[in-house]
């Protein structure tokens, strides 16, 4: 098996970008979710409550971003100054982060009709996953919890059989905002697998993802008028354990080392966990 996709979200739950080829550090994929977007509170906006944040293209420069959106003019993003700070909110974790220019803020403000600062997740911010599943100090950036996301194009080719059979359409891999895809035809094997080795670099697989109704959502308009891969989740995704609940698609991963992974790289399984992960049955 290999690698057949790599993505990066430069701002947290705008476009990804498909990329040939990443740098891994201990934070994951470099450049990805280095910039989110807040309320004026600082708590952490994304297409949860802000659909139209799947229309925000991103475009990062050698010193600077370019945001793009159909109908509006380009916002060029100028690096943000280390001393402009406020603390932000990402679930339960409060982050030290650099704040954007106000112009950026207005304009960003004016595209999504309310009050938003863009912020971002510098040198002197700091944040860790939940050491109880990803183990030690594992630094994280604006992620909604570990460094890596890990999907497999077996599983959702699996999953897709079940929305087809119940007539429900079908979904892309885009749904599910992955980091690393890798292409096998094994269905659900990465509940599986407790580490895996891609270009010299172990990544552990640390908790499976629970998944929300961002899943349901277009990635390029942010239309919920889409097939909807929730149904097919309650059906054969269900966790049944409770320190997980919900749905589950993807793994979470967490890299224990430094390097690069480039699309046609060999997928070895170094680890298992032969007991699996544990769901409900209908």
């Amino acid at each position: 098996m290999q690698v057949s996709d790599l993505f990066i979200y430069p701002l947290k739950s705008a476009r990804g970008i498909a990329i040939p080829s990443a740098s891994i550090d201990a934070f994951g994929l470099i450049g990805d979710r280095r910039a989110m977007l807040v309320e004026p509170s600082g708590d952490f906006i994304t297409q949860r409550e802000v659909q139209d944040l799947a229309r925000i293209d991103i475009q990062p420069g050698p010193s600077y971003l370019r945001l793009k959106m159909d109908g509006k003019a380009d916002i060029i993003v100028p690096p943000p100054q280390p001393d402009n700070r406020m603390d932000v909110v990402v679930w339960k974790s409060t982050v030290s982060a650099s704040v954007a220019d106000e112009e950026t803020n207005k304009a960003l403000s004016a595209w999504l009709a309310r009050d938003v600062k863009m912020v971002f997740f510098d040198r002197f911010a700091k944040r860790s996953a939940n050491p109880e599943w990803a183990g030690g100090e594992t630094p994280v950036t604006f992620v909604d919890g570990y460094p890596v996301l890990v999907t497999t194009t077996g599983s959702l080719k699996a999953l897709n059989a079940n929305l087809a059979s119940h007539g429900e359409g079908a979904v892309g891999m885009d749904r599910f905002r992955p980091n690393i895809v890798i292409d096998i035809d094994e269905e659900w094997p990465e509940d599986r697998w407790a580490a895996i080795e891609i270009g010299g670099i172990r990544l552990d697989l640390v908790k499976p993802c629970a998944r929300c109704i961002m899943t349901t959502q277009d990635q390029k308009t942010g239309s919920r008028d889409v097939p909807n891969p929730m149904p097919a989740m309650g059906r054969v995704r269900m966790s049944a354990d409770r320190r997980v609940p919900g749905p589950l698609f993807g793994w979470n991963a967490a890299p224990r080392g430094e390097g690069s992974v480039k699309i046609g790289d060999t997928v070895t399984v170094v680890e298992e966990r032969p007991e699996g992960w544990e769901f409900k049955r209908r």
